[in-house]
């Protein structure tokens, strides 16, 4: 059986072993009453950023977030993150964070908040508008066809296609398998076939 330091810390009562062999701990208990994070509700998430899935512990307090760390027992990052993840809190407590939707209408300069149903509405109208005009039940393509005598010649012929060559999808790197599994269902079912990963551009 294999003991972390952690784990022995954590068997072995760690301030009072370090008490009994004489260690003054008063310094170390006066510096943990000061840490920010006293009192703060413990949160593990999983970071935003992108597909490998670090752990990371936010603290919050009355609803907002004042810590963002490494899970060092989260078993793929194991504590450490990388510049995009470490900086996880300014995403959050960032006065130029967009926290609605912005709509620009055509011709507009200016960018203007929207309700989240209006913005969600526009984009499923769109989406079905685009698809309707732009819908290919067969499309004609050349082949080569073996005639009786054994020579090959060019003919058109009509295939059954179901697509829509209108609309393109960018996938991220932050969805995790279900997420991805989940949308390419959605996109196949709706007939996309120009689906791309942003991983690829």
């Amino acid at each position: 059986m294999s003991v972390s330091r952690r784990d022995f810390l954590k068997l072995s009562g760690g301030g009072l072993l370090l008490g009994s062999l004489g260690i003054d701990l008063s310094p170390l208990k006066s510096y943990a009453q000061t840490l920010r994070i006293k009192n703060a509700k413990e949160t593990y998430t999983v970071c935003p950023f992108c597909s490998v899935g670090c752990g990371i512990i936010v603290h919050s307090r009355d609803g907002k977030v004042i810590n963002t760390e490494g899970d060092p027992d989260h078993p793929i990052n194991e504590g450490t993150l990388c510049s995009k993840g470490a900086a996880l809190y300014q995403v959050v407590n960032n006065p130029l964070r967009i926290t609605k939707p912005l709509y620009r209408a055509p011709g507009a300069k200016e960018w203007k908040e929207v309700d989240w149903d209006w913005a969600l509405d526009q984009i499923a109208r769109r989406i079905k508008d685009t698809r309707d005009r732009t819908f290919k039940i067969t499309s004609k393509s050349k082949v080569k066809e073996k005639q009786p005598d054994g020579t090959e010649i060019e003919v058109e012929k009509e295939f059954v296609v179901n697509r829509t060559d209108g609309i393109a999808h960018v996938g991220s790197a932050a969805l995790d398998n279900e997420e991805c599994y989940i949308l390419q269902k959605w996109l196949r079912s709706l007939g996309l076939v120009y689906i791309e990963h942003q991983a690829r551009i």
